[in-house]
């Protein structure tokens, strides 16, 4: 039996138990808990999260005040996306080249704490655009509490399949700004692999420490899955590289709660030997290694003015024999860096609106980059978004099952794919891609 089919028995043995739960709690969050969505998310909607929110997060998700709650959820992400100059080619099959409105996703949470010691996240998401269903994000762990040097110590091991998906702060690229998108609109090619290019199509066992609510450590093993396993989980494998043997995450985060205040400073790491394509014929494969720092600040007051800022700087070391090999990079080293920060504020905890600066930036490659002129991944820009949350706070008026975010954003490209002007040599400027979304995102 091939390793990745064993990973996965793993997964459904932890998930087992929440399909034997008796029912009744994302909203099923609230639910069990017996909190509104403030507690535990900043502007009263996800991913966001406060110091209770990464806590409870922290603890196995296993908090509860009330005794018989259903552990499913739904969620639905709908939006209108406007871009600069028509996209050429359009951006999806079945979608015009501009002014396009769909559903994005829709997807089904099981999600709740079962016992003292177990707790799971788990989205199986439709693609609106794509027409297609999947697994998404999960999250499973089991935790034990204890003490060290007189203070209160969680200790977790957990199972995930998207590395970073199991981080607390909005730091890191699974739960960073923005916090929902649209693959109708462009995006660069370039990103570090540790923003996203294993998602959904790896699964990670991982172990952590949580000691005195301010030191957080963690180390994890991620390997891919087959491609007959992708399948199963209707995951696209054409997209997907593969690792050789298993790839170790490790993560270390110092935060300091002051009540009406609270930050943090962390760093992370991500090393990767793959074959890219999943082409073993040469018998070689890429090593890429991403490390890098974060920082985050939250003013929350009495709740009603919130101020949030989060950063991350990533610098990926890519050493490509593979890749050279196979003729898809000139060449044998290059190095890919990213910058992002955010800030954001929510007035009365409702109305917010965040104002972001993205950065990426490598090296010269003829054949990694073929298709910008310039050769470079070089890309930069800005984000704004306004969004209002009318049911986050205490006693919703349609209960604690419902929620629903509406905003506005605009995406601004100063540099794209290696230049601001002509940068796929077809006489295309950065600005054509500036793209305006409305979205709507309702959770139930």
């Amino acid at each position: 039996m091939q390793r990745s089919v064993i990973w996965v028995f793993a997964i459904a043995i932890a998930i087992l138990p929440v399909a034997t739960q008796p029912a009744r709690a994302l909203p099923a969050f609230a639910e069990q808990t017996g909190q509104p969505c403030v507690t535990c998310h900043i502007g009263g909607f996800g991913p966001q999260l406060t110091p209770f929110g990464r806590t409870f997060k922290l603890n196995g998700y296993t908090l509860r005040a009330n005794k018989d709650t259903v552990p499913l959820s739904a969620m639905a992400q709908l939006s209108f996306v406007h871009t600069a100059k028509d996209q050429s080619p359009p951006p999806a099959p079945h979608y015009a080249p501009n002014d396009n409105a769909t559903i994005d996703q829709i997807s089904a949470f099981v999600a709740g704490g079962f016992g003292d010691h177990l707790g799971v996240f788990s989205q199986f998401t439709y693609d609106g655009i794509g027409r297609s269903f999947s697994w998404d994000n999960l999250d499973v762990r089991a935790t034990e509490q204890t003490k060290l040097d007189g203070n209160d110590l969680t200790l977790g091991l957990g199972i995930n399949n998207n590395p970073t998906v199991q981080d607390t702060w909005a730091t890191l690229p699974a739960w960073g700004f923005p916090f929902t998108s649209s693959n109708l609109a462009p995006s660069p090619a370039a990103s570090p692999i540790l923003a996203g290019a294993f998602a959904q199509n790896v699964v990670g066992l991982s172990a952590y420490a949580w000691w005195n609510s301010e030191v957080y450590a963690e180390v994890a093993l991620y390997r891919s899955l087959s491609a007959g396993m992708l399948r199963v989980v209707g995951v696209d494998s054409t997209g997907a590289n593969l690792i050789d043997g298993v790839a170790p995450y490790a993560r270390v985060a110092y935060q300091k709660d002051f009540g009406d205040q609270n930050f943090e400073v962390g760093a992370f790491t991500l090393d990767v030997d793959q074959f890219p394509g999943r082409d073993q014929t040469t018998g070689k494969t890429d090593r890429l290694r991403d490390y890098g720092a974060d920082a985050s600040y939250q003013y929350l007051g009495k709740g009603d003015d919130i101020v949030t800022a989060n950063v991350r700087y990533t610098h990926e070391a890519q050493r490509l024999a593979a890749s050279q090999s196979l003729g898809q990079a000139t060449n044998a080293v290059d190095s890919l860096d990213e910058f992002v920060v955010n800030g954001s504020y929510y007035w009365e905890n409702t109305i917010g609106l965040t104002v972001s600066h993205f950065q990426d930036w490598g090296s010269r490659d003829p054949l990694l980059y073929a298709g910008n002129r310039t050769f470079k991944p070089d890309s930069d820009g800005f984000i704004f978004q306004l969004d209002g949350t009318p049911f986050g706070k205490a006693d919703p008026p349609l209960g604690t099952r419902v929620n629903l975010r509406v905003g506005l954003q605009y995406f601004v490209y100063t540099k794209f794919d290696g230049a601001s002007a002509n940068f796929d040599g077809l006489g295309r400027s950065a600005s054509d891609n500036n793209a305006l979304r409305l979205f709507i995102w309702g959770a139930f």
